[in-house]
């Protein structure tokens, strides 16, 4: 477990230096350049992100289960999924609606991944790994949006055309991650349990 929580105080400390030190931030990036900041934002997160992957994977080899949640459950973690998959990609596809309607869809996407796998996994591990994410998610998108405000940066519209693709990209990104890739990856089949 220490290599888990290890591991999101590097990912989530490195995507949070907004939330909690923008100032510094800003004044790093103007000493050191942009491609630097870049570079060792990139290094940190990687870091960050295979120590998840590492400690979550040795987590779920001896488990310590909280609870087991109802079937159902899986069911709603699906379709809850389905929606953060579209918000991911309406985060990346120009001029749709999703993007122009939310501001910033991937966090809010995150936060839906997150909830949904709290509601169907019941371990130890399940409730450090997806409660530091939702948690990590709801600050920075309450400080992305005070940052738009204080801007006053303008959203934009969206094209009835780039919010199709977003949802197309949304589903199918989410039907191979369901069907094919989650097992291959994380070692569990969503739908064959």
């Amino acid at each position: 477990m220490a290599i888990l929580i290890l591991g999101l105080v590097v990912f989530l400390g490195v995507h949070s230096v907004r939330i909690v030190a923008d100032g510094w931030r800003s004044a790093t990036i103007a000493r050191i350049g942009v491609g630097a900041w870049k570079g060792a934002y990139s290094v940190l997160s990687l870091a960050g992100f295979v120590l998840i992957v590492w400690g979550y994977g040795l987590a779920r080899h001896d488990p310590v289960p909280l609870w087991t949640p109802p079937v159902a459950m899986r069911h709603v973690a699906s379709l809850l999924t389905l929606a953060s998959f579209v918000m991911l990609a309406a985060a990346y596809v120009p001029r749709n609606g999703i993007k122009a309607a939310l501001g910033h869809p991937m966090l809010l996407g995150v936060k839906l991944w997150a909830f949904a796998h709290l509601l169907a996994n019941g371990t130890l591990a399940d409730v450090v790994l997806f409660g530091a994410f939702l948690g990590w998610a709801v600050l920075d998108f309450r400080a992305a949006r005070q940052r738009d405000r204080v801007a006053g940066a303008p959203r934009g519209g969206g094209t009835l055309a780039g919010t199709g693709a977003a949802v197309v990209v949304g589903v199918g990104a989410w039907a191979a991650f369901a069907f094919w890739l989650h097992a291959a990856w994380i070692g569990v089949a969503p739908f064959a349990r």
